[in-house]
């Protein structure tokens, strides 16, 4: 099993990274912030005026060391590619299952997504007593689970997605404590941008996710733009998209719930713009990354494969089951259960 390394998550403005012997640095100005072993980090993410070296750039890609960029409000820009790994006949398989066996392999992505929803909606009833309209999205959710085996083609599987997703999140208000009501609301899905608190931390966490799944898809060898859920797009890693279904609800959400109603995050910590845009101040970004950080060092079983595993590793390990099932050695990919 691949072992896990730290994610540098940097988000402090105007600092500079640079590689210094066998150390990765970071600097703001002329004062040294962090220096760490570049053996121990797996991926460096840098949020808004974040300058990085050429040698670290050269070091990242040679090593294997994810290297992404975005926006200081967490909008993914661009990551460092550094030489493929795996083999040309894994991405032609790839290329192959994407054209013939979308609906498959779409259908067990789509089933685990309302399956960890439903599971986020399940967690409330029990921790907090019934309430009709959250029992109501279960059992809906429930028959969307039901149905998505029978269907024949991708257009009602996607269709199905959108509607279990619609009724999630028509619910997601019921999630937050009413002590904490006062200063977060959430009305409903909305991103590009974000406006409201709790849609701009769910963003942001969408947004680095997926970058790990991209890098855990190259890893492997695959290919992270041809997917089989998403629509090949142009400039979007349609696979890590497929893949980040699996995970938004029992990763990002309940993370997201968990900083909300422990008021580890107030409203305070949000700005609203003139264009009604809401955006995280550094201290949140910072608190939720933390978070997620060590969220990612917790262990669990993992469903299919009976062992303990990181959290931080489950999309390595996701993405290792997609590849054994392209090669043939599974018969049919295991999508991540959440529990």
């Amino acid at each position: 099993m691949k072992k896990l390394q730290n994610s540098l998550y940097i988000t402090r403005q105007e600092t500079y990274v640079h590689k210094e012997r066998e150390t990765i640095v970071i600097k703001q100005g002329k004062e040294k912030l962090l220096q760490v072993p570049a053996h121990s980090v797996g991926a460096l993410y840098c949020f808004g005026q974040v300058m990085v070296s050429p040698p670290l750039m050269g070091y990242c890609g040679e090593s294997g060391i994810g290297l992404a960029f975005f926006s200081e409000r967490g909008r993914f820009l661009g990551r460092l590619q550094g030489r493929q790994s795996g083999n040309v006949f894994l991405r032609k398989a790839q290329y192959q299952a994407s054209e013939k066996s979308a609906l498959e392999i779409g259908k067990l992505i789509v089933a685990a997504k309302i399956q960890s929803s439903r599971s986020v909606l399940r967690r409330r009833l029990r921790n907090h007593g019934p309430e009709q309209e959250v029992k109501k999205a279960v059992k809906h959710l429930g028959s969307c689970l039901r149905n998505v085996e029978s269907f024949d083609s991708l257009d009602q599987v996607r269709g199905t997605e959108g509607d279990a997703a619609a009724t999630y999140f028509r619910v997601f208000n019921y999630l937050i404590l009413p002590e904490v009501q006062d200063e977060f609301t959430f009305e409903g899905r909305n991103r590009r941008p974000p406006r409201d608190p709790v849609n701009a931390m769910l963003s942001f966490l969408y947004a680095v996710i997926g970058q790990d799944i991209s890098s855990a898809l190259q890893g492997v060898g695959l290919d992270p733009q041809v997917g089989f859920l998403h629509a090949d797009r142009p400039g979007r890693d349609s696979l890590a998209q497929d893949l980040l279904e699996e995970f938004r609800a029992y990763l990002a959400d309940r993370l997201v719930l968990s900083l909300i109603n422990r008021k580890q995050i107030k409203d305070k910590d949000f700005i609203l713009e003139a264009s009604g845009a809401v955006r995280m101040k550094d201290d949140a970004r910072k608190t939720l990354l933390t978070s997620l950080q060590e969220r990612k060092q917790e262990e669990i079983s993992h469903p299919f494969l009976k062992e303990k595993v990181p959290i931080g590793l489950l999309p390595h390990v996701q993405a290792m089951l997609l590849a054994r099932h392209l090669r043939g050695d599974l018969e049919c990919y295991p999508p991540f259960l959440a529990r």
